[in-house]
């Protein structure tokens, strides 16, 4: 499927029977699923098992450049999966993007399809996905930290959701698989990706998620996605 959006929310097709590789060529989307929030740049890709509902929303244009994969190719496997996209990848998809729909009858094809899932399973998953806990306490820590001011104590947090901070540790302990310190710096660089992609400098992002330095914000986001906020968007 090859769509250009404008910034908004896209009403992406799902047939049932076809797994989903989500990628944008161009610009970022937030894709939110049961499991949690993801954000998409240009650099990743977003695996969507077949049957399991989602909602796109754009923060800039976006270029969707995605295909299909029926589901008996088991290419990524049944999970939500956020994974990067290496250059040989992207010219990979763009490629079938251009000659689709894909016939693995025949041999050019076939041979194709077989080099995209070979790809699939070398590549690392990428931390772009925001995990969404189950209990209502937690849930509300997690709408207090979304809507606050990135300033926001955690102590002030947690009383705003009703609950004490050692209770809300061992609920995202046991829900997420994180402490609520990790989950917000999850949080941080997620919309400091969002924002990178709408082209605010590195300064400016840095203070907005709530890094008092641009270096200290730069140091997190390239221990995440290894590379620095000013480098992370040029093309490879």
């Amino acid at each position: 499927m090859a769509i250009t959006y404008p910034a908004g929310t896209a009403g992406v097709p799902t047939p049932p029977g076809w797994d989903h590789l989500i990628y944008a060529s161009s610009g970022v989307m937030s894709i939110e699923t049961a499991p949690g929030t993801w954000v998409i740049p240009p650099l990743r890709a977003l695996w969507a098992p077949a049957g399991a509902p989602y909602t796109i929303t754009l923060t800039t244009r976006v270029a969707l450049r995605s295909l299909y994969f029926r589901s008996e190719l088991d290419a990524l496997g049944r999970e939500w999966r956020a994974v990067n996209v290496t250059p040989l990848l992207r010219e990979l998809i763009l490629h079938a993007v251009r000659i689709s729909p894909l016939d693995t009858t025949e041999p050019r094809h076939r041979n194709l399809v077989a080099v995209l899932v070979d790809q699939f399973t070398t590549l690392p998953q990428a931390p772009l996905q925001l995990p969404t806990p189950r209990d209502p306490r937690a849930v509300a820590l997690t709408a207090e930290l979304r809507a606050g001011d990135p300033g926001l104590s955690t102590v002030d947090a947690a009383r705003r959701a009703g609950a004490s901070r050692r209770t809300l540790e061992r609920l995202f302990a046991a829900e997420v698989g994180m402490s609520i310190g990790q989950w917000r710096q999850r949080l941080a660089l997620l919309r400091g990706v969002e924002l990178l992609a709408a082209g605010e400098p590195v300064t400016r992002v840095a203070l907005a998620v709530g890094y008092s330095t641009p270096s200290a914000f730069g140091a997190m986001f390239r221990a995440h996605l290894g590379a620095s906020p000013g480098r992370y968007f040029r093309p490879p």
